[in-house]
């Protein structure tokens, strides 16, 4: 499915860069997109339950960020940005991928 200019544009305004540090996502945007994205436009109950996760991954990022390899980071947190809902719940199974393989 290719990806339409509106997808770059609005992916493009939920990852903010941090130099070296843990990425900031708008996890609640992203959150809406994917639900509705995959269940029609409700919301509600599924949104708690997606940001509640994505807050537990960025804590476990934000632990561990130190821990995972320097080359993980640089290609896990671009690539979160591609497909415009970035989450921390896909950047943290990057970097643990990236660990495991070292």
């Amino acid at each position: 499915m290719p990806i339409s200019i509106s997808m770059i544009v609005l992916g493009s305004q939920l990852v903010m860069p941090v130099a070296d540090g843990v990425p900031k996502f708008d996890v609640a945007r992203s959150c809406k997109l994917d639900i509705a994205a995959a269940a029609g436009l409700s919301v509600g109950q599924p949104l708690k339950n997606c940001i509640n996760d994505e807050q537990k991954a960025k804590q476990q990022v934000a632990n561990g960020w130190s821990k995972f390899p320097a080359a993980s980071r640089a290609s896990c947190v671009p690539q979160e940005s591609i497909g415009g809902t970035p989450s921390y719940v896909s950047l943290l199974t990057c970097l643990q991928m990236g660990q495991w393989l070292r």
